[in-house]
This record gives structure tokens, C-alpha cells and sequence, in this order.
């Protein structure tokens, strides 16, 4: 065996400088506007592959993998949505006070969807047990609403959902509580500054992940 691999060494090297040499080559870069941070780059992906139909599935297999473009009556309705979960933010904006619990603000949340004839989307959602999220300091997002007061110098992130007319309209918000350090202002303000810059960015055509640049 070492007799043969020794006789065959010079070929053996010639596949493996071809396999080094394809593994630097890199195809042409179909995101050329991406900031990547090392020296890897996507290759062309193959086709989505098969399973028998006699295989159970869970839900999300049978998830159509496309996003549907809306109708312009369509687009219509969904506004009406994003409207009034605005109008359901407001009023959760106007209940935020040092002693308010987050279970407080869910409560003027649900009690606003129902007056607008809404139900709250994250309600039931994955047996998710509240009409919104509430995420106060560290807390990243999806926070459960709970009884614990908010207390000076917090900050809440109020994530409201409404499902009406057949369409969710999904917004939320950060609120500071109270007197705010700096730190926080400039957490919320960067943040803020951030989702105006990738808005500006959003049109047709232009590819989504571009918006996490």
C-alpha cells in the first residue's frame, strides 16, 4: 500500500493543487455592495431537494417558500392594518410611567385592539400569552408582559401586532422611563438612526439582508 501511494505521489499532488487552486477561486461576487468581514464568499447554491411523500412532515414544510406580492387593493388593506396598530402604539405610549407594570401596558393594548375591532397577533402565537411584547433594559425583544413595576431610569421596547382585515400590521417602539442615562438615550437614538438609514435603502429589487449592512 505505502509502495503504491509512493509511486503515485507526483499525480496525488497534481489533484490537490487543483483542489487548492478551485477552493481560492472564487465565482462573481453576486452581492458586490456586501461589507464582508473575511475572505469567504457564497457560491451558487443547488436546487431544493426532494422528500418522499410517504415521510410525515411538520408544519413549515408545506409553507409556500415564496413571498407573495400584494395586490394594490391588497396594499390598501394592509395600511389600514399598520394604521391602526399605530394607534394601538399611541395609546400604550401614553400609559408608560415609572410604577407601570408591563402588565399594565399589555392590558391597554388588548383593551385598544378590541375597541378596532383587531385581535392582537402575538396572542396565542406558539401559545405566546400576551396581546404585545415588552422588553425593558437587556431584555433583546419579545419580552412576556409581567406584574414587575417599571422604574426610573428604565427603558421598554413595546412590540405591538394587529391582525385585521385579513392582514398583520407589525410596528414597535422604545420608550425611556422616567430620567434615561446616556447610555441609554444612546442606545435608543443609534438604534433609531439605524432603522432610518436601512429605510432609506428599502425599494424594489433591492435584496433584504442589504437592510442588516
Amino acid at each position: 500500500m505505502k509502495e503504491c501511494f509512493k509511486n503515485n505521489w507526483k499525480e496525488h499532488k497534481k489533484v490537490h493543487k487543483v483542489s487548492e487552486k478551485e477552493a481560492t477561486q472564487y465565482p462573481p461576487d453576486i452581492y458586490p455592495n456586501f461589507a464582508y468581514t473575511g475572505p469567504l464568499r457564497p457560491y451558487p447554491q443547488s436546487s431544493r431537494r426532494l422528500v418522499p411523500m410517504n415521510i410525515a412532515r411538520p408544519d413549515y414544510a408545506f409553507h409556500p417558500n415564496v413571498i407573495k406580492i400584494l395586490t394594490d387593493e391588497e396594499i390598501e388593506g394592509l395600511k389600514v392594518a399598520c394604521k391602526l396598530a399605530r394607534e394601538v402604539m399611541d395609546e400604550a405610549a401614553a400609559c408608560i410611567a415609572p410604577g407601570i407594570s408591563t402588565d399594565e401596558i399589555d392590558r391597554v393594548v388588548h383593551e385598544a385592539c378590541i375597541e378596532r375591532d383587531c385581535y392582537p397577533s402575538p396572542l396565542g402565537y406558539y401559545k405566546f400569552p400576551k396581546s404585545c411584547c415588552t422588553s425593558v433594559n437587556e431584555v433583546i425583544c419579545h419580552g412576556i408582559p409581567d406584574t414587575r413595576p417599571l422604574v426610573d431610569g428604565d427603558i421598554v421596547n413595546v412590540d405591538i401586532t394587529v391582525f385585521h382585515g385579513g392582514f398583520h400590521g407589525d410596528l414597535n417602539e422604545t420608550f425611556f422611563v422616567g430620567n434615561v442615562d446616556e447610555a441609554g438615550k444612546k442606545l435608543v437614538r443609534v438604534t433609531y438612526e439605524s432603522l432610518m438609514e436601512a429605510i432609506k435603502i428599502g425599494r424594489c429589487s433591492q435584496r433584504a439582508f442589504f437592510l442588516n449592512n
